[in-house]
């Protein structure tokens, strides 16, 4: 029976620098948010640029990491065996991400089907009723807050429909990608993922419109609990849609220089993966916050 060996790649500084980049990033950015929202007689000024700091530290480890990891698929190291951890791994990661999309959903199903009835006095409810938001009906989306002030929910038709369309296109296209990397057809490869990249900026240009647009109607980040949750959603969204488009560009620079081969295309096929989870997020995401 043959046997294959397992790589195990020589000792890298990478995991420990990347630790003391998201140490900074999360010290500074907490110590930002704090100095931005509080009025102390003694502000933290060193948040903000521990934040970027260590931001950008990160990247930089992030880009070396990458780096050698990438020599070492393209010298030839990494195993069948290697190729599923790396599977194992991903999937792992995935479904991590869903997890965390799975708990802003349900705060969001929660204040809508729990905490609004109860607010509105319905069942044993009417002391809460009367003590906590006197004259409270119960809506969703909620446009009044407890202080008198009134926000637009956002519609579902307008950029929103638009930006699903673009997301549903984007996974077409980048599946014609993958039947061309199977086949190996670099050109029809090379055409469908820069369409897929190009479509994912428009989303996110799309997006910051959208933002824009809501803050001209009212609907910000201190509009009650239902402006909480749209920002949260999807500005949490679109940080992976982000993600993804980076992703994305950067296993498309690596087709051109010619990385990936039908039975050697982890790395693309992972950024593939990611990108259809990001899709399939957007559609719950659509017909919870925009639709219904």
């Amino acid at each position: 029976m043959a046997t294959e060996k397992y790589y195990v790649p020589e000792s890298s500084p990478w995991p420990l620098t990347a630790s003391i980049g998201l140490f900074m990033t999360a010290i500074g950015g907490a110590k930002f948010i704090q100095q931005s929202t509080m009025d102390t007689m003694e502000p933290n000024f060193f948040g903000k640029p521990l934040f970027f700091i260590g931001l950008t530290w990160l990247l930089l480890v992030i880009a070396a990491w990458w780096r050698d990891t990438i020599k070492e698929s393209v010298g030839g190291l990494h195993s069948n065996q290697l190729g599923g951890s790396y599977r194992q791994g991903m999937l792992w990661f995935i479904f991590s991400e869903v997890m965390f999309f799975a708990a802003f959903f349900g705060a969001m199903f929660y204040t809508r089907w729990l905490i609004i009835p109860w607010l509105s006095g319905e069942g044993s409810n009417a002391m809460t009723h009367e003590l906590l938001w006197p004259g409270f009906q119960a809506m969703w989306p909620l446009t009044v807050t407890p202080d008198g002030s009134t926000t637009t929910p956002m519609g579902a038709w307008g950029l929103p429909a638009i930006n699903t369309a673009i997301l549903l296109v984007s996974s077409i296209t980048l599946t014609i990608a993958h039947h061309a990397l199977l086949e190996n057809q670099r050109g029809k490869l090379i055409i469908f993922q820069a369409i897929t990249v190009v479509l994912g900026a428009i989303f996110l240009g799309l997006q910051g419109l959208e933002y824009v647009h809501a803050y001209d109607m009212g609907l910000t980040l201190d509009a009650g609990i239902y402006g909480s949750l749209f920002f949260l959603l999807t500005g949490f969204h679109g940080a992976h849609v982000t993600i993804g488009t980076i992703f994305l560009l950067i296993t498309l620079i690596r087709v051109i220089k010619g990385h990936f081969s039908p039975d050697n295309c982890f790395a693309w096929e992972a950024g593939a993966w990611y990108w259809h989870f990001v899709d399939v997020v957007w559609l719950f995401l659509f017909v919870t916050v925009y639709w219904l």
